[in-house]
């Protein structure tokens, strides 16, 4: 089925979902003249209000059920939560009926009424890093002069800007494991796959299958499929993609690049790429000073947005302009404030042993505070890399005592706090007790390693509380 916005028109069309993909899509494609239904397993008051809204619109919602697929569906366009074992998909398939994701859907509709061609997508996935790449990608393309915003699981809706009025020259667009799992018809422009860690799997059920869905993203690429020269996973994706005659496998790495590769020497970010003879030439885009902060996991960003804009076309002077004007999101390895000669980052979006690998490298002597919900996570190999750095643990939320066992394996000279609470005042005492453990020149990092849930309603609160706390220390003391 050709999704047309002509084709789209009298097709009954089942959502699976409400939340913030499923309302639009649902509004989308009524607005496109289809019939649709709104499944969703929920029945709590927000899903109610979410319900009403679209019942007003002349929509059918169906709550509390989202497991029996309705009469005369053609079509699902499934949310990105819903995982791929729901009963619902399982009749949908026996019954031959497609399931799309919301982002597929944006996909399919891209060409707009006024025949204007509708704009390339430059595409960024992996564990960890998305967002912080993608922003940095629309900030290089905004200083090449061009028409570009970021969008996608970045929280603006594709839907939104591929049906708006707004004409873009090119989009930098973040997509997740989730996502790419529903959306199998994405050709891009270029894209990457920034890392591979162990995350979600029991919504994907294996390591495999997790790679494999982050892995379609290099899927009929046109110019350049960019892959993570210290992450050997990320190369072998692009080794089994099936792309565009011509698209060329382009590697990012921390050390000196080799031909067709993007790189660091003596603090200047180099492409090998996309140069006139690049076995023997580099072009000089930026220094590792023009990076807000220079830690080496937001270098590696830093070096994959500009791969993916050099693929584009962008000039050099642009990667500089681009990086020097970016200023990364609250809560992601932000410096808070230096108190008594020690330096407090907050790191509360680490909610991965990946992510609190990176800022954790980033530093030393660290005070480290940790802890929260582990996901399932396993702590060893974190703080085998880590222990050399930490001056001292403070640990705090449920789980806390997962990170307490490893380190008691591997690292057992390190001085640990270990906060038996899990309410939110736990913060400003875990602050005072990384303060006491500190010395001048320290870095006291929070990079929990763990969802905040147990805790905090998100891991915003919980940065801010880290925050705050840090605010109300004493100094001169």
């Amino acid at each position: 089925m050709t999704a047309t916005r002509v084709e789209l028109a009298g097709r009954h069309v089942t959502v699976a979902g409400l939340g913030v993909s499923g309302v639009p899509a649902a509004i989308v494609l009524r607005d496109l003249g289809a019939h649709v239904t709104v499944v969703n397993d929920g029945d709590d008051e927000r899903a109610r209000a979410q319900a009403a809204e679209l019942e007003a619109l002349g929509i059918r919602v169906r709550l509390g059920d989202g497991a029996t697929l309705p009469e005369g569906t053609e079509l699902i366009v499934t949310t990105p939560g819903w995982r791929p074992d729901k009963p619902l998909f399982a009749a949908a398939a026996e019954a031959g009926v497609p399931i799309w994701g919301d982002v597929e859907l944006a996909w399919r509709l891209r060409d707009t009424p006024s025949g204007r061609a509708p704009a390339p997508w430059l595409a960024v996935t992996g564990t960890n890093g998305k967002t912080t790449t993608v922003q940095m990608l629309a900030s290089i393309l905004r200083a090449a002069g061009l028409r570009t915003a970021a969008v996608g699981n970045i929280g603006v809706s594709l839907l939104d800007v591929v049906l708006g009025d707004e004409p873009y020259d090119v989009l930098a667009v973040e997509l997740s494991s989730y996502q790419l799992h529903w959306a199998p018809s994405i050709r891009a422009h270029s894209a990457v796959v920034l890392n591979l860690a162990p995350d979600h799997l029991d919504w994907h059920g294996s390591m495999e299958a997790y790679a494999a869905d982050k892995g379609r993203i290099y899927e009929g690429n046109q110019v350049a499929c960019v892959y993570n020269v210290a992450d050997p996973a990320t190369e072998a994706l692009v080794r089994e993609a099936d792309v565009e005659e011509g698209a060329r496998a382009i590697g990012f790495t921390l050390g000196s690049p080799r031909p067709s590769e993007f790189g660091v020497v003596d603090g200047i970010l180099l492409d090998r790429a996309f140069v006139e003879d690049r076995q023997k030439n580099a072009q000089e885009l930026a220094e590792v000073s023009d990076i807000n902060p220079p830690a080496p996991h937001n270098i590696a960003n830093a070096l994959a947005a500009a791969a993916l804009a050099r693929a584009f076309g962008v000039p050099p002077a642009a990667v500089r302009d681009g990086l020097r004007a970016f200023t990364p999101d609250a809560h992601r390895i932000a410096h808070v404030a230096t108190v008594n000669d020690v330096a407090y980052v907050d790191d509360s979006k680490a909610t991965n042993t990946h992510a609190a690998e990176a800022s954790l490298a980033a530093y030393e002597p660290i005070v480290w505070i940790a802890g929260g919900l582990a996901k399932g996570a396993t702590f060893d190999d974190l703080v085998t890399g880590a222990a050399k750095r930490l001056r001292g643990v403070v640990l705090i939320g449920a789980d806390r005592g997962l990170i307490r066992e490893a380190l008691a394996r591997h690292a057992p000279e390190v001085p640990v706090v270990d906060l038996d609470r899990t309410d939110t005042g736990a913060m400003a005492a875990a602050v005072a007790a990384a303060a006491g453990l500190a010395h001048p020149g320290d870095t006291v990092l929070l990079a929990p390693a763990c969802a905040s849930m147990d805790m905090f309603a998100n891991y915003n609160v919980r940065g801010d509380a880290f925050a705050q706390a840090v605010r109300d220390l004493p100094t001169g003391t």
